[in-house]
């Protein structure tokens, strides 16, 4: 799978979210529906193929197949960034693309989430919340199992093995939309190839769920 990775040297610390780089790449480079998943008719549902990321005050934006080919084509027009009400500029860009691996393996393979897991809705929160820890436990690695399968359904990719998940993770509070919610960080492992920055649940184009080989 073609995997593109843009990271920015900015002149300074960057501050806010990615949600706000998103924002400003989407309307700077309106022509291209892939960077905002909006169309004439309404919002592209699927798993997004640009997403955009702000990891230990880095920006980086991923693109995924075509995704990566169009972030090829903008890179060298971003001479800054506007991240909410503070100016960036960009002293140099890094890109990066290759073949990644991607789909079932035989091993175990080990993760951490760079960026907080948005794992519940509004259903599956009151049930989270009325589950012991062990319970709690269980229910979270069936919610990560189905966010790997719909986002191997979004990429065109059918699992023909079972998935085995086993995780560590912490709740924390975040924000998403304006929203306050649960996310979940910590480390978990699966017989799967994810590659580097990809995100997984709710929030992925915005950052959230972003995960790494630990």
């Amino acid at each position: 799978m073609k995997v593109g990775v843009l990271v920015f040297n900015t002149d300074r610390t960057v501050k806010g979210d990615a949600s706000k780089l998103r924002g400003y790449i989407s309307k700077r480079f309106k022509e291209y529906p892939i960077l905002h998943h909006h169309v004439e008719n309404g919002y592209l549902y699927t798993y997004p193929r640009v997403q955009y990321k702000i990891i230990e005050r880095t920006p980086i934006i991923l693109g995924i197949e075509e995704g990566a080919d169009v972030l090829k084509i903008i890179s060298d027009d971003i001479r800054e960034l506007r991240i909410g009400n503070s100016k960036y500029k960009v002293k140099s860009i890094q890109m990066t693309v290759l073949e990644a691996d991607f789909g079932v393996c035989k091993e175990q393979l080990k993760y951490k989430f760079l960026t907080p897991w948005l794992a519940l809705n509004q259903n599956n929160y009151e049930k989270y919340k009325g589950l012991d820890r062990r319970e709690r436990k269980k229910l979270l690695n069936r919610i990560l199992i189905g966010n790997i399968l719909s986002m191997c359904k979004g990429l065109n990719y059918v699992v023909m093995n079972r998935l085995k998940v086993r995780s560590r993770l912490m709740s924390e509070v975040v924000e998403f939309k304006g929203i306050r919610m649960i996310g979940f960080r910590g480390e978990f492992t699966v017989n799967f190839n994810i590659p580097d920055f990809f995100g997984i649940g709710k929030g992925v184009s915005h950052g959230f769920g972003t995960v790494k080989r630990a």
